[in-house]
Order: C-alpha cells, then sequence, then structure tokens
C-alpha cells in the first residue's frame, strides 16, 4: 500500500457516510471506492450502511411520537457532550 491515494480501513469507514451521500471530491471518492473494492470488511459495513439509508428514508415519513423524538434529543446531547466524543481523547 504504498500508493499515496490508498486509504486504510479507518479513513475508509471515518468517510464512509460521506462517500454513501456522494459528497467527496473526486480523488477522496475513488480512495474510498477503491479500499471498498479490495477490503471485503469494509465493502460488507458499506453495503450495511446503504441498506439502512435506504430504510430510514421509507420509515421517516411516518410521525414521531413526542417522547421517542425528546429521547433521541437527550441521547444526541449525551453523545456530543461526553468525554469520549471530545477531539482531545481520540
Amino acid at each position: 500500500m504504498n500508493d499515496p491515494n490508498t486509504i486504510d480501513c479507518a479513513e475508509a469507514l471515518r468517510l464512509l457516510a460521506e462517500y454513501l451521500d456522494g459528497e467527496l471530491r473526486d480523488g477522496v471518492h475513488d480512495g474510498v471506492e477503491h479500499h471498498l473494492h479490495a477490503c471485503r470488511s469494509c465493502y460488507s459495513r458499506a453495503e450495511f450502511e446503504q441498506l439502512l439509508k435506504t430504510q430510514l428514508k421509507r420509515l421517516g415519513s411516518g410521525e414521531v411520537r413526542p417522547a421517542f423524538e425528546e429521547r433521541i434529543r437527550q441521547l444526541v446531547v449525551e453523545f456530543t457532550t461526553s468525554p469520549a466524543s471530545r477531539p482531545d481523547n481520540e
């Protein structure tokens, strides 16, 4: 893996959501795509994430109970304020 455009699993997974959403620059997109063709584990993860996105879009049109919405908001706040989510803990 001496090619400077080659990325490892950690980088591919970090970029996966943007890749699936079509939000990456061509060179980065190509790097992720190349990695997914070469790495069965990351490819499987990408397949799962794409399927999940598709299923969530189908569910997104229904009404959400207020209690469920509030619980999700609480979880987001907890996640974004936890020490593990801060950059200095990486």
